[in-house]
């Protein structure tokens, strides 16, 4: 092969490139999503945590206290309790992930007694955070300790007990259990799906289905059934392992989890259904339900990484991310213990979500062969 023969392919397979949209931004468009997702997304730090304040002293040194922890970058007061029989419901509605607990007295056992309590409740559900967010505040609180004992002969101790809701061994399985339900769910029936309508274009058998008399409709439910059935079996493969073999208990209800595991199996064959009827190949199907749903459901549904702290572009899109409502009302249910009244606006979304995929599924499916 000449020289100039061998500058003429090279030539030849950049032209190809270029007129290849879908190839050029996944060669030029991938690397930039991927470094703006990993770079923002990738982060242990915890910031601008909701957390609630139960003050039963109203003094000076809790108003002090108060103001320095909402003043710190770690933290966000969005409520101020008034008894604690408001704090339970406040962390079942996923309202705060902590309550900052004053108990009357504060400010006189301080000044009087050199010697005063405060306890921190955490949601443990996520053991991670809640370690986080504890040790944030209690370095907040040590610091203004510090600050009013400058000159004291008697130096001010204040003590803090730590108090984990729902998972006081602060066990990972707790967390990472509703994400890879979550995570295993949405790869699984989103890659199945993706390439069976595709698959038919490319055997050729689709044009048996197209002189039936079977509408596009019952065409697409009659391929994602096969799957659902197939996601009901690893639904309860996965309840089961995860009770009995890594003792994360379901403390709420069991049919409820089960028709919301449903649920978001439905939303995730819906969303395999539009791909494999937008795409014209099983690889470029599978490309797109591996990459296109692997980056999202890890880095953006809030199982590996704070949702909260991500910038607010992040922020939105993760609200299209189905896997980001199935993990709070797992987590919800699974291991709060709340029911449908806590979690049904996650709901709503996953099925307004599927009614909207598995529309535009049915739009997509061409009746006569392209």
């Amino acid at each position: 092969m000449g020289k100039s023969q061998f500058l003429s392919f090279i030539k030849k397979e950049f032209y190809h490139i270029l007129r290849d949209r879908k190839t050029l931004f996944i060669l030029l468009g991938m690397p930039v999503v991927q470094i703006v997702i990993f770079g923002f997304a990738l982060t242990n730090e915890v910031k601008n945590s909701a957390i609630a304040v139960l003050d039963q002293s109203k003094d000076d040194a809790t108003a002090s206290l108060t103001g320095e922890l909402d003043a710190s970058r770690y933290f966000e007061i969005v409520a101020s309790l008034k008894s604690a029989a408001e704090i339970g419901p406040a962390f079942r509605k996923g309202k705060v992930k902590m309550v900052v607990v004053f108990p009357p007295g504060f400010g006189n056992d301080l000044k009087h007694l050199n010697n005063a309590q405060v306890q921190l409740i955490a949601d443990a559900s996520d053991p991670n955070v809640a370690n986080t967010l504890t040790n944030y505040a209690n370095a907040v609180i040590m610091g203004y300790q510090d600050r009013v004992n400058q000159g004291l002969k008697l130096p001010y101790t204040i003590k803090t007990e730590y108090r984990m809701l729902y998972n006081p061994q602060l066990k990972g399985a707790y967390s990472f259990v509703p994400g890879v339900m979550a995570m295993v769910l949405m790869l699984i029936c989103t890659m199945m799906t993706a390439i069976t309508i595709v698959k038919e274009k490319e055997l050729g058998t689709m044009e048996v289905m197209l002189v039936s008399p079977v509408q596009p409709l019952k065409i697409v439910v009659a391929k994602a059934v096969p799957y659902l059935l197939l996601s009901c079996v690893n639904i309860a493969s996965i309840l089961l392992l995860s009770v009995f073999v890594l003792d994360v208990p379901i403390n709420g209800s069991l049919p409820l989890l089960v028709a919301e595991s449903i649920l978001f199996t439905l939303t995730s064959l819906s969303l395999g259904l539009l791909i494999s009827s937008a795409t014209g190949s099983q690889q470029t199907a599978m490309f797109i339900s591996l990459t296109g749903m692997f980056l999202p459901t890890v880095m953006l549904s809030g199982f590996m990484f704070p949702v909260e702290n991500m910038p607010l572009p992040l922020r939105v899109i993760s609200n299209v991310v189905p896997a980001k409502w199935y993990y709070i009302i797992v987590k919800s249910v699974m291991i709060k213990g709340v029911g449908f009244g806590a979690v049904w606006k996650e709901t709503l979304v996953l099925a307004g979500m599927t009614a909207f995929l598995l529309l535009i599924s049915i739009k997509k499916f061409k009746i006569r062969l392209s």
